[in-house]
């Protein structure tokens, strides 16, 4: 459990990645101000922007997005690096003891955030992670090919992984600190998402899952280049196929480590 000195308050890092989001400010700014409503009587939160190479004006505009009053800190790329550039400049910058991350087209409610915090700050995980596919999660209005992706890369991670959890690629969540600041992201582009769950969970970290909306993005378009990002997954699979042998091996008699792994009605925790 996570507790702030006395007097002090827990600080809360809100890292958004921005890529032409121009037209998502507007109902992005909506969507923090509810948060911030739910944040700041327990929370001293911050708010970290990283513009990741916007040619549509996003990085002159990005700090309209934090409601007024409210620590912001605007970074920004000179060109497009990629999502996990963009997390990485980001979490350099966080200096909440909760470091969350969100999509800055709202397809997950950002307010939500407040439940993936609690899970965090209570100690029931390590990282919380919104999860569509968890049972009484759900998905509205997405692209078929988004959702065909999205599902059949956590089906496909869930078979080759040890790591069993519902939904990989959503990256709506909280961590503890020292996750992002210690462990090494090296991928660029979107499967930097299940990268961070991998390590996390072979540095032994415990990784929760709530149920979760995913709604279509109602602004702008996906910045997603979708052969690029199949082959990232394929990478990754093999990798995450090969830690499952690497720790099958261990768990039978060369270092004794094994995995345990606890499922209750209420949120998914997976430990190493």
């Amino acid at each position: 459990m996570l507790n702030p000195l006395e007097g002090c308050l827990l600080g809360i890092s809100i890292v958004v990645p921005m890529c032409n989001e121009r037209d998502s400010i507007g109902q992005l700014r909506a969507k923090l101000e509810a948060l911030q409503k739910r944040l700041s009587s327990r929370y001293k939160v911050e708010y970290v922007l990283v513009d990741d190479g916007s040619t549509d004006g996003t990085g002159e505009l990005m700090s309209g997005a934090v409601p007024d009053g409210c620590a912001c800190i605007c970074v920004r790329h000179r060109e497009n690096l990629g999502i996990g550039a963009a997390f990485r400049s980001g979490f350099r910058r966080a200096t909440g003891d909760v470091v969350c991350t969100i999509d800055a087209d709202c397809s997950y409610a950002p307010e939500e955030l407040s439940t993936l915090i609690e899970m965090v700050v209570e100690g029931k995980s390590d990282i919380a992670v919104a999860s569509p596919y968890y049972p009484k999660g759900s998905v509205v209005g997405v692209e078929p090919w988004r959702l065909f992706l999205s599902t059949q890369c956590s089906f496909l991670y869930r078979q080759a992984s040890r790591l069993k959890l519902y939904t990989y690629t959503s990256i709506c969540r909280a961590y503890r600190r020292e996750i992002v600041r210690e462990l090494p992201i090296r991928s660029n582009g979107f499967v930097s998402a299940v990268e961070i769950l991998l390590a996390a969970y072979e540095s032994g970290y415990s990784i929760g899952e709530v149920p979760a909306v995913l709604n279509a993005r109602r602004h702008g378009y996906s910045k997603m280049r979708i052969a690029r990002t199949v082959k990232a997954h394929v990478l990754m699979l093999l990798r995450a196929a090969r830690m499952r042998v690497s720790d099958s091996i261990r768990a039978f008699g060369i270092t004794g480590r094994r995995k345990r792994m606890h499922e209750s009605e209420g949120p998914v925790i997976c430990r190493r």
